[in-house]
């Protein structure tokens, strides 16, 4: 999330553009295809069951890129929210008032056949395959609009570092506690081969019980795995910590109190898995 933006030619004033879905060529749908096989093949037992039912509900497995108008009068149907491309990443106040009105915001654009494991911008397949199906669930979908509405306060508080902290370890890289065991429902998760193998495999990351001052105080990588990821008890607890809580206050708590680092551990922390913090070590030495 961003403020130091200039509006793109061609785009309206909320940063949307046509998806211009018929401009996609074969090679791009192939591309969209293989990313797809390798992660529906990966995810069972791995993610959260709410998002495999939302893969099936929006029909996701259709063949190619998906057509945002098609996409989206399903999803209206289900939750009430629609799907709208933009050119890239918008600004934070574009950004929380199209969550805010149940607007998800999707590049059109996919990456290359060489970029299949890791791009910096997320392109469609990271937006809708990593993000959209979750819209389908009704508490998450209520969860992202109120994250919305909450960073519409939050931006005129002077506290958007924070907020996104939140929404980092959340939406985007977020793990959840099911009765068959930790499963992922992040979409920075959800949408990475490599990182879907990580996040519940791999000893180097901690792993912290959800507490929401906890993570807004934590830093995050953006170029790399986790050294921390947070799990949620359900999605409706996620969404009832939300909305109960009175973020004013905690904005200027926060203000006062340091950043932590993604590798911390605090002495009130609920960790379910102490790292190894090998991974970020052989990073470090290398």
């Amino acid at each position: 999330m961003n403020t130091d933006y200039t509006l793109p030619p061609g785009a309206a004033s909320d940063w949307t553009i046509p998806q211009n879905w018929t401009a996609y060529t074969p090679e791009q749908h192939a591309t969209w295809d293989t990313l797809f096989a390798r992660q529906a093949k990966l995810l069972p037992g791995r993610v959260a069951p709410e998002f495999l039912n939302g893969l099936d509900m929006l029909r996701l497995s259709k063949p190619g890129i998906p057509d945002f108008e098609e996409l989206s009068e399903r999803l209206l149907k289900a939750t009430g929210w629609q799907v709208v491309a933009v050119p890239g990443l918008v600004p934070d106040d574009v950004f929380f008032d199209h969550l805010a009105n149940r607007r998800f915001v999707s590049g059109n654009f996919i990456r290359r056949p060489d970029q299949l494991d890791y791009l910096q911008e997320p392109d469609v397949f990271h937006d809708v395959f990593g993000h959209v199906p979750l819209l389908a669930n009704p508490v998450f979908a209520d969860y992202m609009q109120a994250y919305g509405i909450g960073g519409q306060r939050a931006n005129g508080l002077g506290a958007i570092r924070n907020l996104a902290r939140l929404y980092w370890y959340t939406v985007e890289f977020g793990l959840v506690q099911t009765r068959d065991g930790l499963r992922l429902y992040g979409a920075g998760i959800a949408s990475s081969h490599s990182e879907s193998i990580f996040a519940l495999d791999d000893p180097s990351p901690n792993r912290i019980g959800f507490d929401l001052r906890r993570i807004m105080r934590t830093l995050y990588r953006i170029d790399d795995f986790q050294q921390v990821y947070f799990v949620i008890d359900s999605f409706d607890a996620l969404l009832e910590a939300t909305l109960k809580t009175d973020f004013g206050p905690l904005y200027e708590d926060l203000a006062r109190a340091g950043d932590l680092s993604p590798d911390a551990v605090e002495l009130n922390d609920v960790i379910l898995s102490k790292g190894t913090q090998a991974y970020a070590h052989a990073r470090v030495g290398n």
